[in-house]
């Protein structure tokens, strides 16, 4: 049976509709500040905080839930000794306390915030009295979230309130006080500038963005995640335009497009299937570029994810219309583009916005059983003064500026990684074999007779002549590599017998 409750929300929303109905039941609602005067306001009956603790609200209302008739009635068992002390001192039980938080995360999310403004949005009173609450769960019930006023109203109604949903409340009351501190730590950390990148304790927060169908497999349960405060362009920031729900392997397929297309400056276009590109072009317009893309591997193509670093125009639309494609993800879609796209109803489009070069968000998480693994996202990319030719014959200029496009295609390829392109267009890639010759050879058989004369692009040194080798059988002119093996003589010397220019980077760029 619920007597008292007290109200304190940052978020009004819903507020009076719910409110109404609880002062219909008798309920005493009790209230602070702004929510007092928006239910005072909404013509309900209800108590000023200082008329419960007979204490004013002080230092600009930094200090008014803060006190021993408020925690006391939250805290205390319903068992005689508890409510023995509560009557000793007249302090009335809190049976329902519903509280959301300052808005931080908005705060923060402004142009311009300053550190003053931030942090006078840390709420203090809040969290204390919804974790009370949900440390009482058995005797007080916690809501934090708007979308639970009808389930806690027709609870009541019902007089349905049983453990199970005591518990989930308590559940949804320390998860959204965790996310809040987790926010401010994390902003915190940013404005404190850490010398270390790592720190000593690893803070987590995410918001359900979108329950999934199933995971990889459709016997595996998943969910999509989202980072709040987001801002760089991303699968999770992006708003999708038309067609089916994505899926587990969508987003997965579409980060990878992402992240290898927003590489290149020029017009571009990339094709991802099963979480590696199997087709990559630049070119002088964004439709001639995708089909560039596609014509690298028409068969892979067939069913992929594509991402391109222009707004989609009609003429370019037109051609991604021709074959069945997943998805598509783009800065953003001209209204023509748009249309012609949306009319196949089940292509997901998805927009972005403009593409950033250097992402704020330069960390790469990872779940493995009994912890993670955290690291920076590998964003480095070759630059020419780096570069080691190593063999007797010398890359030509048009051939070095596609050894630089290989090897950024080549990094976003599962390890161990070889990639075949030819005119800034992929045209093989062998990914995640076991040995490096065993994708090199996938790689060129998949290129066939366009490899002659193409170059080659590895993620990481060759242990042993025969990649070299494997290159000069399929007319390869140029390779770049890491460099760095025991064998790299071997290598080189393969490269001199068969005229084949060679580049070190002395840059690994493994992708397990």
């Amino acid at each position: 049976m619920i007597k008292r409750a007290l109200i304190s929300v940052s978020n009004k929303a819903g507020l009076k509709e719910f409110a109404g109905p609880l002062t219909e039941m008798g309920v005493e609602v009790i209230s602070t500040g702004g929510t007092y005067k928006f239910l005072k306001e909404a013509g309900l009956p209800v108590t000023y905080i200082t008329d419960v603790t007979g204490f004013p609200e002080i230092l600009d209302g930094r200090v008014k839930t803060l006190h021993p008739n408020i925690h006391a009635g939250i805290l205390a068992l319903r068992s005689p000794e508890h409510i023995s002390q509560l009557n000793e001192h007249g302090i009335g039980a809190i049976d329902l306390v519903v509280v959301n938080l300052y808005p931080f995360r908005e705060t923060i999310a402004k142009p311009g915030v300053t550190l003053e403004e931030a942090i006078e949005n840390i709420d203090i009173g809040g969290p204390a009295m919804i974790r009370a609450a949900a440390k009482n769960y058995n005797n007080v019930l916690v809501v934090v979230d708007p979308d639970r006023y009808p389930d806690l109203l027709d609870a009541l109604q019902k007089d349905s309130i049983d453990e199970k949903f005591r518990l989930l409340l308590a559940f949804e009351a320390f998860s959204h006080v965790s996310a809040y501190d987790a926010a401010i730590a994390g902003y915190l950390s940013e404005i404190a500038g850490k010398s270390s990148l790592f720190s000593s304790t690893l803070v987590l927060s995410a918001e359900l963005a979108q329950s999934l169908r199933y995971g990889e497999n459709p016997h595996q349960k998943a969910a999509f995640y989202r980072q709040p405060g987001a801002k760089d362009p991303s699968v999770g920031t992006a708003q999708q335009l038309s067609g089916k729900e994505l899926s587990f392997n969508n987003i997965l397929d579409l980060n990878s497009a992402l992240a290898l297309v927003s590489e290149f400056s020029g017009p571009s276009a990339v094709i991802v299937k099963h979480n590696s590109p199997c087709g990559a072009s630049n070119a002088d317009k964004l439709a001639d570029a995708y089909l560039r893309a596609f014509e690298g591997d028409p068969t892979s193509a067939f069913g992929g994810i594509v991402a391109l670093n222009r707004n989609v125009d009609a003429e370019t639309a037109r051609e991604m219309a021709k074959v069945f494609l997943e998805a598509i993800i783009a800065p953003d879609f001209s209204p023509e583009a748009l249309q012609i796209l949306s009319a196949k109803q089940n292509l997901r489009l998805l927009k972005t916005g403009p593409l950033s070069e250097k992402p704020a968000d330069n960390l790469d998480l990872r779940k493995v059983r009994g912890g993670f693994l955290l690291q920076e996202i590998d964003l480095e990319t070759v630059k020419t003064d780096q570069l080691k030719v190593v063999t007797k014959k010398q890359p030509t200029s048009e051939q070095l500026s596609e050894l630089i496009f290989a090897m950024t295609v080549v990094k976003h390829v599962k390890s161990n990684a070889i990639v075949v392109t030819r005119d800034r267009q992929l045209i093989g890639v062998g990914a995640g074999q076991m040995n490096r010759v065993g994708s090199a050879r996938i790689a060129l058989g998949q290129a066939g007779e366009r490899s002659r004369g193409a170059v080659m692009g590895s993620d990481a040194f060759f242990p042993f002549r025969d990649t070299a080798d494997e290159a000069a059988k399929a007319g390869i002119a140029a390779i770049i590599q890491h460099g760095g093996s025991m064998r790299d003589e071997e290598s080189i010397t393969a490269c001199d017998e068969h005229g084949i220019a060679m580049i070190f980077t002395g840059m690994r760029h493994f992708k397990h």
